[in-house]
């Protein structure tokens, strides 16, 4: 009879039922320790392949108490590995500085000096909202010394600030290279570990060349961003798709005589493009895009940060966009709940545009390579571009879902390029819930299910 049973509880695995005795043995509170997660985190940390805890079923009433066991987890090994801490979060000041030593891998002598302090006398009660300023292309001293002063006067308080001085200097030398992508990433995974820090309440924002850098590293991590506000800047389309701000809160602000490398044209491009979205999506682009009369290069800088803080992120869209940009070699693995499984191919120049939108339990997907043709430059810099769409070929995609999504309880409909591919009730695993968080590194994002699905729709 065991023999029996245990060939029909298979049997009903595979139309996605689980026989309550065989849920409760299996269940992953009962049979993985604290200390089995704390290890697999330290060696994901240290380049390791992760564990497969996909074995390790979950019914829906333990999710969340997983969720918080993992996270707990995840904290403690980030603690205990070997890196270059985040510096305490204390009152910001000129003594709150500290420094990191960059990757000689992926750039030498590469030292970045920051601040980083809070706002305020009490601390919100989900965490401090985190303001990341990036500076501009002047003396980098002078500059960072300027934006020490600049955080602390903006009315946005109570806040936290990560304010970095650049590491090097050059004629093509950029906030949005490898070494600074190392270097957002560890000030999100170090800040969202600490607990002082809001996840849903970060926000990016610049001046001059750093208004250039935060409007393209908006585009790159919208997914953790609540808003972003580049200042003074104006980047050509093709280095900051506007479309991946999607739910992300975007501040635009150019003098409108600020004819340097065509800023005001190119603010004014941007400002288009997302009204053209908005128009065609009501809700999903907030945006100011500002071209202050009268001004060149020079404006006030006040209103930003007050205009940003009014807004938090949405986490769990039900409409997703992502043109998944290559940024100085590197591309994102996951954007909110999608994760590119399988990398499709591309033609040089290519880019994958997946797009997602859920009604009910109905996850309806476009899967396209995208490709820019310029037309219209001036002195070099591209101004205006067509986009050319084409099926996607091959390719596998992750879609990760929790209850803020779709009815875990209920099937769940997928369809590629209008049509369906898949059709499954999902199954909460706690291998999606190591997976999502090593790939995002989010609090929030803690998935409990997975659904994969080919992006050639064959």
């Amino acid at each position: 009879m065991s023999r029996l049973l245990q060939k029909f509880s298979v049997l009903l695995f595979c139309f996605g039922w689980v026989l309550p005795t065989m849920a409760a043995d299996n269940s992953a509170n009962r049979r993985v320790s604290k200390h089995k997660l704390q290890e697999a985190f330290i060696n994901y940390l240290n380049g390791k392949n992760p564990v497969d805890f996909s074995e390790y079923r979950l019914r829906l009433s333990e999710i969340e108490s997983m969720q918080q066991r993992v996270w707990n987890a995840w904290c403690e090994a980030n603690r205990q590995y070997q890196e270059e801490k985040l510096m305490p979060l204390m009152l910001l000041s000129d003594s709150t500085q500290s420094r990191w030593v960059l990757p000689d891998s992926l750039e030498k002598n590469a030292v970045m000096p920051y601040y980083y302090g809070r706002k305020g006398s009490q601390k919100p009660d989900n965490g401090y909202p985190l303001f990341i300023y990036l500076h501009g292309s002047g003396d980098k001293h002078q500059e960072w010394a300027t934006g020490l002063i600049l955080a602390q006067r903006f009315a946005d308080a109570p806040s936290a600030y990560f304010v970095p001085q650049i590491p090097n200097t050059g004629e093509y030398y950029r906030w949005w290279q490898k070494a600074k992508q190392f270097a957002w990433e560890r000030v999100l995974r170090q800040a969202l570990v600490s607990g002082e820090i809001d996840p849903d309440r970060i926000y990016m924002f610049g001046i001059s060349e750093g208004g250039y850098g935060s409007q393209r590293l908006a585009s790159y991590y919208a997914d953790y961003l609540a808003g972003a506000g580049p200042m003074a800047g104006g980047e050509p389309l093709i280095n900051a798709p506007v479309e991946n701000l999607c739910n992300t809160a975007f501040c635009l602000r150019t003098g409108d005589k600020d004819f340097g490398f065509f800023r005001e044209t190119l603010t004014r491009l941007t400002g288009e493009r997302l009204d053209s979205l908005q128009a065609k999506h009501p809700g999903s682009f907030t945006h100011w895009v500002d071209l202050i009369p009268g001004r060149g290069h020079a404006i006030d800088y006040s209103p930003t940060t007050p205009w940003l803080k009014q807004f938090s992120r949405n986490t769990f869209p039900k409409k997703v966009m992502w043109e998944n940009f290559e940024m100085d070699g590197n591309k994102r693995r996951g954007f909110y709940n999608l994760q590119m499984e399988e990398e499709p191919t591309l033609q040089d120049g290519g880019r994958a545009y997946i797009t997602m939108e859920i009604q009910g339990n109905n996850v309806n997907i476009t899967a396209q390579e995208m490709r820019y043709t310029t037309i219209e430059s001036r002195q070099g810099i591209p101004i205006r571009f067509h986009r050319s769409y084409t099926p996607l070929q091959d390719g596998k995609l992750r879609v990760y879902l929790n209850e803020e999504l779709v009815d875990l309880k209920k099937e769940v409909r997928i369809t590629i390029n209008g049509k369906e591919q898949k059709v499954c009730k999902p199954q909460a695993t706690l291998g999606d819930m190591v997976n999502s968080l090593t790939t995002f590194g989010d609090p929030h994002r803690i998935f409990p299910a997975s659904i994969v699905v080919s992006l050639d729709n064959k």
